[in-house]
């Protein structure tokens, strides 16, 4: 079919949820993608972040096939050996000694388990009264009821009241407005190290390590969201180990599955029993044919070499992007291969098309921000092929 008559039929079937680009997307190789009408994109989104492995890898396609002949799906009333590995691998490279994990099927709902978990940890040590959650202004942990009213940007919180109450909000790098707000009770502060949402915005290495100073002084809960962090996209398997921390949740999605859907909540030894049987449950979670796939993303990711090439290229783009030297580009931010190109507010969704219109796949962040989140296997050729159309479309001599 072509692009009218899919947008057609996507007009008469499926909810207009979305504000989607002018692009119906049939197949992909690497890191560039072919839409229905044959045009060729490199692709410096990946899905949100999703296919860390670009399209078409052997290793995930081999292991995906493999499990879905084998075994495709069954209840988490037993037990499979995917969903046992990729929770011993996580645990194990994270450094989470003690740690445990729980499988469900987003980000989203990864964050709604560690929200769970932070408040029956509290109960059942302090008992009643001790349930809210700090976040940060500018953040975004979700779209459910729940994750949408801890997202501390205000423009999330309409039409869908009442929202789930036990959220405060502080200013991200101000610690004395986040010690005001850490009173009796408070549970947990759930954090994401780069706003990605908000603009990719990496939070100060300082402020970080203060926060979870905070956090053991008081008993809360570090919950670090590393669902677009996560899974080797800033140049280690998780951010907050550039950070010289130690969460006690973490939570992940995107890239771990490298195009399938799931979700992890990873708790540390103090806490990893806490969402005992019938506390907690998915009935996807864990699914032994995704976990199939994250076993398979993270056999390639989770290696010294292939991470260093991840911050390698992020740095080349970077100094590309930086070398530009456009009025265009007001500053270049971000870590391993999540940048952000900072724009005059209100642009970045025009550079955006633009970009598109000339077969390069860009994502906006926050009021004023281009956001870059290609494949991690993207080459070096494929990069360059993306610096010279961003080149001409920032106006760059």
């Amino acid at each position: 079919m072509t692009y009218k008559e899919l947008k057609q039929e996507e007009e008469c079937y499926v909810m207009p949820t979305y504000g989607r680009y002018p692009v119906a997307l049939d197949r992909g190789k690497g890191a560039r993608l072919w839409d229905v009408e044959g045009k060729e994109y490199i692709d410096m989104a990946s899905g949100i972040g999703v296919n860390c492995l670009g399209y078409g890898d052997k290793d995930l396609v081999k292991a995906i096939s493999e499990q879905a002949g084998r075994l495709m799906h069954v209840s988490n009333l037993y037990t499979t050996a995917p969903m046992v590995q990729t929770a011993k691998t996580l645990v194990i490279f994270s450094g989470l000694e003690g740690g445990k994990v729980f499988f469900a099927n987003s980000g989203a709902e990864a964050n709604e388990g560690a929200i769970k978990l932070a408040r029956k940890y509290s109960f059942d040590k302090y008992g009643e009264g001790r349930s809210k959650i700090i976040t940060l202004k500018n953040s975004f942990h979700g779209r459910t009821v729940t994750t949408l009213k801890a997202t501390g940007q205000d423009k999330f919180h309409q039409y869908f009241f009442p929202f789930t109450e036990g959220f405060d909000y502080a200013e991200a790098g101000d610690l004395e407005d986040l010690k005001k707000k850490a009173g009796k009770d408070v549970c947990a502060v759930m954090i994401e190290l780069i706003q990605g949402e908000g603009g990719v915005l990496p939070l100060d290495q300082t402020y970080v390590q203060e926060v979870e100073k905070l956090c053991r002084e008081k008993d809360l809960l570090l919950i670090v969201d590393e669902v677009q962090t996560g899974i080797g996209r800033t140049g280690s398997l998780f951010c907050f180990q550039q950070y010289g921390i130690r969460p006690d949740v973490v939570t992940m999605a995107k890239g771990l599955g490298g195009g399938l859907p799931i979700g992890a909540v990873l708790a540390a030894g103090n806490c990893s029993t806490v969402l005992g049987p019938g506390t907690h449950a998915s009935t996807f979670g864990g699914s032994p044919t995704v976990c199939a796939a994250a076993n398979a993303v993270l056999a390639k990711v989770n290696n010294p070499v292939f991470l260093e090439k991840v911050r390698s290229k992020g740095e080349y783009i970077r100094q590309n992007l930086q070398a530009m030297k456009t009025p265009a580009i007001k500053g270049v931010r971000g870590m391993g291969l999540m940048i952000g190109i900072e724009v005059e507010a209100g642009k970045q969704g025009e550079y955006v098309n633009r970009m598109l219109e000339k077969g390069v796949l860009a994502l906006t962040a926050g009021s004023s921000a281009v956001r870059l989140l290609p494949p991690l296997t993207i080459t070096i050729e494929e990069i360059d092929e993306a610096l010279k159309v961003m080149k001409d479309v920032f106006g760059a001599a």
